[in-house]
């Protein structure tokens, strides 16, 4: 055998070694991706139940101003129409966000015609009717959700947070 046959058999090995090694860590990447998209979203933080409004107290698509859970985190409610991700009420379409931008605190504004929070700041945009997810702009995480619930005289009452209110280290009181 010749040197240069030796030259191949060697190239040919360290090929399948490699190619053993790449399919076994895409395997695992699989396996990994597969949790990931397996896990639960982001932790809710529960704060103390807050009485916020009444459901008499909203009109269709027009914000009513709140604090939660203190008084240094402004926040709105807003019935908008039609059921949507963690709304409550009879009809599923009563939310509570943060307004506050979670990109740089600028204070957010609610557009009446396309239903979304919007930052005068750097232009981040929320669509309040998918959970406050954002759709434009340069903010890095959705908009804090209030985790909210209707008693039977009508009162919504706050009790949770699901996204880290701007300027906190943590969503704890």
């Amino acid at each position: 055998m010749s040197r240069c046959d030796r030259m191949v058999d060697v190239g040919r090995r360290k090929f399948l070694g490699g190619a053993g090694l790449a399919a076994a860590g895409a395997a695992a990447s699989t396996i990994v991706s597969t949790q990931a998209k397996a896990a639960p979203p982001a932790a809710r933080v529960d704060y103390p139940s807050n009485r916020l409004a009444n459901v008499g107290d909203l009109k269709l698509n027009e914000p009513v101003n709140v604090s939660y859970p203190d008084g240094d985190a402004p926040g709105v409610l807003l019935k908008l129409g039609k059921k949507v991700p963690g709304g409550v009420g009879a009809d599923g379409d009563i939310v509570g966000f943060s307004i506050v931008c979670p990109h740089k605190g600028f204070p957010l504004s609610y557009n009446a015609a396309d239903k979304t929070m919007n930052c005068p700041g750097h232009y981040s945009r929320f669509d309040c009717e998918a959970g406050g997810r954002q759709v434009w702009g340069q903010a890095t995480q959705n908009l804090p959700q209030y985790v909210l619930r209707v008693d039977d005289k009508g009162d919504i009452y706050a009790e949770g947070v699901d996204e880290l209110l701007y300027g906190r280290l943590s969503n704890v009181l």
